[in-house]
């Protein structure tokens, strides 16, 4: 679904991702795992078309969006949960998930999508008239990915999901990712949780110092010992 093909991507005159190459297989949970500071923000921001590629190019369902606005990034079919659980604090839940709905015209579709994220997070229709910034971080978790849900997309990036939450909360929402992914969702999962993340991706790769230094399936992975002590300690 998504192919990222020699990119090259940085700030100023430096290169902080180069000549990274990956596959997004669909219908499948694909991850990027890397500790901080390794370009995975970078690499996200040149998918979205909000970081300049320097060289190489990005395709989504065969088209070349190498140079497209994120805009029209967006209204093709992808969505980002972006770290920190970034929700319009001062917007109610219901404006929100509104927002995460901005392309479509169609009251009766919105309504619908509405339904789809209640059924998947309850809470937020508890919480429909609340302010988001009033919410607790678990709570609001939940509102960013049920906002870009409401956007219907077909490509689902996560962007360190695990970051700032109680390990309770973390658990529930690898939880939900799954949960989003047998229902039929394309998930590319960036993170450096890696036990988290290796429970549930099918398809992985590492990536250090700007560079994809290992790629294969999660069983391969896993066995890689040398590599998780490498990048990861004792995660």
């Amino acid at each position: 679904m998504l192919t990222i093909h020699n990119l090259t991507a940085g700030y100023d005159a430096a290169d902080v991702v180069s000549d990274v190459s990956l596959e997004v297989i669909k219908g499948k949970i694909t991850c990027l795992l890397g500790a901080n500071g390794a370009g995975k923000t970078t690499l996200i921001r040149s998918i979205l078309g909000l970081n300049k590629i320097r060289s190489g190019r990005v395709s989504f369902d065969g088209v070349d969006i190498s140079s497209f606005a994120t805009h029209d990034i967006a209204s093709r079919g992808i969505t980002c949960v972006p770290e920190g659980r970034r929700v319009f604090a001062k917007m109610t839940v219901r404006e929100n998930l509104q927002a995460g709905a901005f392309l479509e015209r169609d009251s009766d579709v919105v309504a619908e999508r509405l339904l789809q994220v209640f059924a998947l997070f309850p809470k937020l229709e508890e919480r429909f008239g609340q302010l988001a910034g009033t919410m607790s971080g678990g709570e609001q978790a939940m509102l960013t990915i049920g906002r870009s849900l409401m956007s219907n997309p077909s490509l689902m990036v996560f962007d360190e999901p695990s970051l700032g939450l109680s390990p309770l909360f973390v658990k529930e929402n690898f939880r939900i990712i799954k949960k989003i992914n047998e229902k039929g969702m394309t998930v590319l999962l960036v993170e450096q949780n890696v036990r988290q993340t290796l429970a549930i991706a099918h398809y992985g790769y590492v990536l250090s110092q700007g560079k994809i230094v290992a790629s294969g399936s999660v069983d391969a992975l896993k066995d890689n010992s040398e590599l998780r002590a490498a990048y990861f300690g004792n995660a």
